[in-house]
C-alpha cells in the first residue's frame, strides 16, 4: 500500500516538503563538486539559488491565487528550497542534508 494511502493529506504534504528539501540539498551538493571541478560559470550560484526560491510553493501560491496555504505545501517555502541548497553547496556532505531528521525546516 502506498504512503499516501495510510496518512493524512497534510502529513503526506509535510513528507514531501522533506523530500523535496532534500533533493535541494543534493542539488547543492553537486554544485559544490561542479565549483571544485571548475564547471560553474560566474553567476551560476546566483541562478541556481534563485531558481530554488522561484518555485517554492509559497512564490508559486501567491502569484497565481493571491495568497498561500502551507498546509498544502509539497516542495517548501522559496526561502527553504534556497537555504537548503546552499546549505548543500556550502557544505559538499551528502551526510549534512537529512531533512527528515532535521527539527526546523
Amino acid at each position: 500500500m502506498a504512503m499516501r494511502d495510510r496518512v493524512s493529506e497534510g502529513d503526506f504534504n509535510r513528507y514531501m516538503v522533506r523530500l523535496e528539501l532534500q533533493a535541494d540539498f543534493f542539488a547543492g551538493v553537486r554544485a559544490h563538486y561542479a565549483k571544485q571541478m571548475n564547471l560553474l560559470e560566474p553567476g551560476d550560484l546566483k541562478e541556481a539559488v534563485n531558481a530554488a526560491g522561484a518555485v517554492g510553493d509559497d512564490r508559486i501560491q501567491n502569484q497565481s491565487q493571491g495568497y498561500a496555504v502551507p498546509d498544502s505545501f509539497t516542495h517548501g517555502t522559496s526561502e527553504q528550497r534556497m537555504r537548503w541548497f546552499y546549505k548543500g553547496y556550502t557544505t559538499g556532505d551528502i551526510t549534512a542534508g537529512d531533512t527528515f531528521s532535521a527539527k526546523a525546516l
